[in-house]
Formats: structure tokens, sequence, C-alpha cells
């Protein structure tokens, strides 16, 4: 490692937090589409999109411009104080693009959990109800609330207890794990009646303020559930006065191949919280729903102090302007594909490649050990770590660990995807065993 390097790798050991994670401890300089340099001149594939958020590449030029010139208006007068607006033209878009026939109202804010936490205060408000209901495997932020409604227990939860209370934990399908002598369709449809048993095991339905569902679970592994489950899941909150929440914030803005992932289920969700490739990596989050639902708060009950902040706001008109003008979410089916084929072709080589699981551009693997079949957290974690000391920002996922995820910004380019997945399958053949001849 270079001096420079190592120089700062020792100020962010002095002076930074231990609890936050570092993917990579290489210092970024410079960043367009899906390319990455850092202050040494190295250069890295972002396979990871700072975490989903970067849907429309780094530094889209025509974001830039934008904001470049908004720069020079004012920076933040407070949307409780002052109205501006790229605050009033978003929440119309957002009503506009959002799934629903029906009038609808938008909160905006800072982050995921931010949103999550609001849209929670929200269906309280509206229903009088306490409890909230989540699922297995979800992750919903790292708020105590949105902590409490997450599942994984390290790093999320361990020892940052008490957590919110009436917070309801509910089976959500993952057809990788179905036991074989049940088909899909037999497996849906007992989780299903597990959902049902639930309600009555657990939470009494009347007592639930709302649900608040991944269309695709994100940090959960990119669990995709069956068109069915979704639909049932809406239909129990119907048939009881519940809030459905669609938790949009990894899925949303052309990752899944629509702009929003709810959209393949044929569900209207009563409020959506949003975030992530929204604002192109400026800190915006936003709950948007029925109007009657998102009124149920009083004027000043509902807000904070950068909430909304008017360059973030221009950078997601611009955002949703790009989805459409480039067509991202027809890019995305193809950039899924693609990468789905290239891993179908990695498992006649490496036997640890378990299940590969897709959605549009949302695509994993999971890594096993091939003698067992249990995943493999060591071997996923090596991949990862190889990758990146080799060129490519990678992430893993998953309750256990051991899910490769790509989160490769929407505009990448056929030479940087096809440098991406060289880099991936050299650090299988340095670390993943292959298959037995």
């Amino acid at each position: 490692m270079t001096e420079q390097f190592e120089y700062y790798k020792t100020i962010r050991e002095q002076y930074v937090a231990r609890g936050v994670g570092n993917g990579n401890l290489h210092v970024a300089d410079t960043a367009s589409g899906a390319t990455i340099k850092d202050i040494e001149g190295n250069t890295f594939i972002d396979f990871a999109g700072a975490i989903g958020t970067l849907n429309v590449g780094h530094t889209h030029p025509e974001i830039t411009k934008h904001l470049k010139e908004q720069l020079d208006k004012f920076i933040h007068p407070g949307f409780n104080v002052i109205m501006y607006e790229s605050y009033l033209k978003l929440a119309q878009k957002l009503a506009e693009i959002t799934p629903g026939n029906f009038a609808k109202k938008s909160i905006l804010l800072n982050s995921g959990a931010e949103a999550v936490e609001n849209a929670v205060k929200i269906a309280r408000k509206y229903t009088g109800r306490q409890a909230v209901v989540s699922f297995v495997r979800g992750f919903h932020g790292r708020t105590n609330l949105t902590m409490s409604m997450t599942s994984k227990v390290r790093p999320y939860k361990y020892g940052f207890g008490p957590f919110a209370p009436e917070v309801y934990q509910a089976p959500y399908p993952n057809v990788s794990e179905k036991p074989n002598t049940l088909s899909n369709a037999e497996y849906v449809d007992q989780v299903i009646q597990k959902l049902h048993d639930f309600f009555i095991e657990t939470v009494d339905p009347s007592e639930v303020a709302c649900i608040v569902m991944e269309p695709v679970q994100g940090e959960g592994g990119f669990i995709i559930p069956d068109r069915k489950f979704v639909q049932a899941v809406k239909a129990i909150c119907e048939s009881n006065g519940i809030v459905f929440v669609a938790d949009e914030i990894q899925t949303g803005f052309a990752r899944t191949g629509k702009t929003f992932a709810i959209e393949h289920f044929d569900v209207e969700p009563d409020l959506m919280t949003v975030s992530k490739s929204l604002a192109a990596g400026f800190p915006l989050s936003g709950v948007v729903g029925k109007a009657e639902i998102v009124d149920s708060a009083n004027p000043g009950e509902l807000g904070g102090t950068y909430a909304g902040n008017p360059l973030a706001c221009e950078a997601a008109l611009k955002v949703i302007e790009i989805i459409e003008k480039e067509q991202l979410n027809e890019k995305a089916e193809t950039l899924g594909h693609n990468i789905e084929q290239f891993l179908q072709e990695l498992t006649h080589t490496y036997d640890s490649i378990g299940p590969i699981r897709r959605l549009g551009a949302m695509v994993a693997m999971e890594i096993i050990n091939p003698e067992t079949g249990e995943p493999d957290k060591v071997l996923t974690s090596k991949i990862v770590k190889t990758a990146n000391e080799h060129g490519l920002l990678l992430l893993s996922a998953g309750i256990k660990g051991n899910v490769i995820r790509f989160l490769a910004p929407l505009v990448i380019t056929d030479d940087e995807l096809n440098t991406g997945l060289k880099i991936l399958q050299d650090a299988f053949a340095k670390v993943a065993s292959t298959q037995p001849s």
C-alpha cells in the first residue's frame, strides 16, 4: 500500500467511529457513471451504487449542471419557514408517478429510516392504533423504531436495546428455503396460512396501525415474494383497516424494471416510503400516499430542520426526468438479464454458487458450502474482499451474510459492466473451489 493510503487509513482509525463500516478503505477522488477513481489514480467499477442510491449514476451531467445553477439562488431557507418551488413540484410529481388512482400527498424528509418513522407516525395517527407489523428478514433502518422493525440482530440490533414496543415480525416467503416436498405454489399457500395464523397467535389485526413491507427485501438478500403473497397482505390490510406501507427505499426509481417494485404485484399501497435513488446521492426521502391518510397529522406534527432540502429536491426532479428520457426501466431489465446470464455461466465452473434471484436489475446470488448446501458467509466475505482489492466495489447481504448483491448504476456502459464482471470472475478463481470434473 502507498504512503497516502496508509495516511488516510490512520486518520480513519484515529478519528472516525469504529461502528461505521467500510467495504473499501480507498479514498474517492472523482466519479462518473459507474466508475470511481481514488486519490491515487486507482479505478473502481461500482457494483454497489452507494447501496442502491445511484440508479442514474455518479455525477450525471444533467444533474450536475442543473444544481450548479441552482446553488447560486439559495441553499436551504427551510420549508417550514418559507416554501420553495422544488419541494412543491416534487410533491406533485411523486403524486403523479406513484401507483394508485387517488388523491395523494407527500412529506419530504432526509433519510430512508426517517421516512419509515414518519410513515408509522402517520398510520398511527390515522388509525388510532399502536401496533406495527414488519417481516422476517426485513430491513427498515437504524433508528430505534426502524431497528426494532428490522430482523437481523448482528450488526444492526445487538446491544442497542431496549427496542420500541408494539412491533411484530410476520412470516415472508423465501422459495430458496422451501422444503423439497412442496411446490412453489404449495409453499406460498403455506406461508399465507402462517400469516393468517400470525394475526391470531401474535397480534390482533384490530390493534395494527400498519404493515410495512419491502416489495423485494433488500438487506435480507433480495428475496422476491410471490404475487399471491403480496396480494394476500394487501387483502388483510383492507379487511382490517390496516394501512399498507410499501417500503420502496432500495427498490424504487427503476431498479426492478418498473419505476416502483410494487407495480410488479398489482397492488396499490396506501403509503409508500422513498429515498436512496430518488435524488442521485443527495440526502432526501419521502412518504407519499393517500391524501386522507397523510393529512391525518396536524400542522407542526411532521417535519424536520433539513427535511426536503431544495437542492436535493431539484436533483430528484431531474432524476425522474432522466428515468423517463433515458428509458432506465428498460435498461434495468437488460442489465439484470446480462448479470444473471453471467452468473448462470459461473455456476458451470464453481459449485459454491447457490440460488440466483432477479427482478429487473436487482440481482443476487447465494454462496454456499457445496458439500453441505449451507450458507457460506466466510467464502462470501473472501469473494467480496478480493473483488474490492482488485477494482470492483461489491456488497454482500442476507440474514446469514452469504448473498452477493448487485446494485450497479442503471446507466453503466457495456465496457464498465464487462470489466466489473471480469474482476468478479477473477475473484472467484482466486478464492472459490471449482466443480468436480
